[in-house]
């Protein structure tokens, strides 16, 4: 049996009874198992007791051993502590005994020191003073190594002589005839770094070494690079001038990359390092004449299409770049190193990003065409505006990859700003189109104008939509963009210092989402637009009901002063004209609004609530618009009804049919005649003697207004 288990920290007696009791043996007969494992158990108890038991025989036994063990190395310790003491006694006797010979010693060794020292001097200024009187008839010789050597022994004189009264003298001398050999080496070193000769090289290297000149000899080094590099700039822009500024930089960025490797190479052998390569590159990209700033900006004034010329240079000179940093990991030892080589190479991209904001603003409204206005009819231009929202958004969501593409999201700030003054344009076709519906009224006939007031309703709602989903869309890619480290190196690189706070305060603003969004102004710039179009809307809709119920005056006014005043039982009485009229019209506007019903908008849907300001919830957009219309003829028949000034008996009970059957046609569209005019029906058909009883429970406001109509005398 395997007990090791019982010794686990985390052991659980359930568990392992459960995980032995799955053994076949175990379900074959449990209870003889059971037996089994009990007895097993019972051994191991045993066997445990009894290892216990002679563990501590064993322990008791040798406890009187431990005990005279311990006692026999304290008394050893207290003998060695004391052996301490003693030690520590004479050695104090020792230094009290032997101070003062000690100090005798030290001050007749400083004084052998002092004196070696002079002798040294001595010896170094007589070396000097030779080495001073031969260098002249060495420099005659123009032999450099010589030349050196001797310097290297006058520097290693003038080391001797730090003390000396006139060492300044001798350093300005001996920097003097440094210089001097610089000039006489310079020719041979330009030699040497512009053949690439490793041999030539080294050997300057070891001189200027010597003389503890190698970082000047680098910076020879250096402007050789420099020198050869641009001049190679110069041969390609004379060379190759029938062709384009882009092959120019293809061209010449593949030269610096080989050109690179080969030099890292060069360098390592000759120098040990080649650090100075990461500065002599940032130096060249700066000093290249023609300038590279002034190639792109000439090239870009010939462009069509700047942006997109902009964006296919900047994407050659991304693709450099990222080679460049794969091949100078090596080289760059610092963050700031590599930095000052991403400022260089981006440098003629700066004043263009600075102006981004115009530039994708000319851009994108450039693919703005007015193909909607340009149609002549005007059904034409509403759909026409309904098929371009596809193309204006796709428009924008361009704008934003090119944004990221060329700015590496730096542009985020110029990009709204720019969207702004793109929507705000396009949005004036609308105006365009909306002002047209309005003054062409009496041009086409109701149910036409009415079709396309519905559709550029609609049209107004997707655009809304689109808008409002374009504008997460750019939140969202900001804060992909803030997360990488890409952004973060570019911001000093391609922004001023100004521009680099409007854009850290816009990415915290929406990181913090302190800033919910960023078009807002054309969210609500849209929303004001479908707002005016549902206000034209809703005129042509109910115009004709306006008209209908504008003429009832003067049917009451007919009916008044006919002979027809006999009071005549209510089931005589039929519906007017004017307001058989206004029902036929209702009951047709359901098919008219039926296309809209396949393609609802829930963000206008939204705004019709809004505007209604009533409404059950799940209605769509026919039925929002319906229910409008029909709150709007109760409204306008009540206002009507309430400037009437006297009704007959005969008038009352007609105008009360009249009521009831706009409340019939009402119903029928699947909506209620308003409370007042449930009111005035009834009211206008109480008898005038049980009037006071029976008008109980209506707005006293009614109450007194019929009464007044039916010369009721007031109580």
């Amino acid at each position: 049996m395997d007990i090791s288990a019982f010794s686990d920290d985390n052991f659980e007696v359930k568990d392992w009874i459960n995980q032995t009791f799955k053994t076949a043996e175990a379900q074959e007969n449990k209870d003889a198992f059971v037996s089994a494992v009990v007895m097993k158990l019972q051994l191991y108890v045993q066997q445990v007791n009894s290892a216990l038991e002679d563990t501590s025989q064993q322990v008791l036994q040798g406890l009187p051993r431990v005990m005279r063990d311990t006692k026999m190395l304290y008394q050893e310790a207290v003998m060695l502590k004391e052996k301490m003491q003693t030690i520590k006694l004479e050695i104090a006797k020792v230094e009290k005994d032997t101070g003062d010979s000690m100090a005798s010693l030290e001050k007749i060794d400083r004084i052998k020191t002092e004196l070696q020292m002079a002798k040294d001097a001595l010896h170094e200024a007589d070396n000097w003073t030779l080495l001073a009187a031969d260098i002249e008839e060495v420099f005659e010789t123009k032999n450099v190594e010589k030349i050196a050597s001797k310097l290297v022994s006058m520097q290693q004189s003038l080391s001797i002589l730090a003390n000396a009264s006139d060492y300044e003298d001798r350093k300005l001398q001996l920097e003097g005839l440094k210089n001097r050999l610089e000039a006489i080496a310079s020719p041979q070193l330009v030699q040497a770094f512009t053949s690439g000769s490793v041999e030539q090289s080294c050997k300057f290297v070891d001189i200027f070494s010597g003389m503890e000149r190698l970082p000047q000899l680098i910076k020879y080094y250096d402007r050789c690079q420099k020198g050869a590099l641009c001049q190679h700039w110069r041969s390609l822009i004379e060379v190759e001038q029938d062709q384009t500024v882009v092959e120019w930089m293809h061209h010449f960025y593949d030269y610096l990359l080989t050109y690179w490797h080969k030099q890292v190479k060069w360098c390592t052998q000759v120098f040990g390092q080649a650090d100075s390569l990461v500065d002599v590159y940032a130096d060249v990209l700066l000093s290249l004449e023609p300038n590279l700033n002034d190639c792109i900006e000439n090239a870009v004034k010939q462009q069509p299409h700047q942006l997109t010329f902009l964006t296919e240079l900047k994407q050659a000179t991304k693709h450099f770049s990222n080679n460049l940093q794969i091949a100078a990991s090596g080289q760059c030892k610092t963050k700031e190193s590599w930095e000052n080589i991403l400022r260089a190479i981006y440098s003629p991209y700066v004043p263009f990003i600075s102006r981004y904001s115009i530039l994708e603003e000319t851009h994108i409204l450039s693919q703005l065409v007015d193909n909607a206005l340009c149609r002549e009819d005007l059904m034409d231009q509403v759909q026409g505006l309904g098929q371009a929202i596809p193309r204006c958004i796709s428009i924008a969501m361009d704008a934003v990859k090119r944004c990221i593409s060329f700015t590496e999201g730096c542009g985020f700030p110029g990009l709204i700003k720019a969207l702004k003054i793109y929507f705000s344009t396009y949005l004036e076709q609308y105006c365009t189109v909306l002002q047209q519906l309005e003054h062409s009224k009496s041009e086409h006939d109701n149910w036409n104008l009415f079709q396309m007031c519905l559709t550029l309703l609609q049209t107004a709602g997707d655009l809304l939509s689109e808008i409002k989903r374009l504008d997460e869309n750019i939140i969202q890619n900001i804060l992909e963009c803030s997360r990488k480290q890409t952004l973060i190196e570019f911001i000093p690189v391609l922004l001023l210092s100004s521009a680099q706070q409007e854009l850290r305060d816009l990415i915290h603003s929406v990181q913090e989402g302190s800033v919910s969004s960023l078009l807002e102004s054309v969210i609500l710039s849209v929303e004001k637009l479908c707002r005016e179009v549902h206000y034209t809307t809703y005129k042509v809709i109910f115009n004709p009901v306006s008209v209908q119920l504008d003429s009832a005056s003067s049917a009451w006014t007919a009916l008044q002063n006919s002979a027809f005043s006999q009071d005549l039982p209510d089931y005589s009485y039929a519906p007017h004209e004017y307001i058989t009229q206004v029902g036929e019209y209702l009951m047709t506007l359901p098919q008219h609004l039926e296309p809209f019903l396949l393609r609802e908008n829930t963000l206008l849907i939204g705004a019709l609530q809004v505007q209604a300001s009533e409404g059950r919830e799940g209605e769509g957009f026919a039925d929002l618009l319906l229910g409008m219309v029909a709150r709007g003829t109760c409204q306008m028949y009540l206002d009507h009804i309430l400037a009437v000034h006297e009704l007959t008996s005969a008038a009352s009970k007609q105008l009360a049919t009249d009521i009831d059957y706009l409340g019939n046609v009402l119903e029928d569209l699947g909506f209620e005649l308003s409370e007042s005019l449930k009111q005035i029906s009834t009211l206008l058909r109480i008898t005038p003697e049980n009037y006071h009883e029976q008008s109980k429970g209506c707005q006293p406001r009614l109450v007194a207004a019929v009464r007044q109509m039916r010369n009721i005398t007031s109580t």
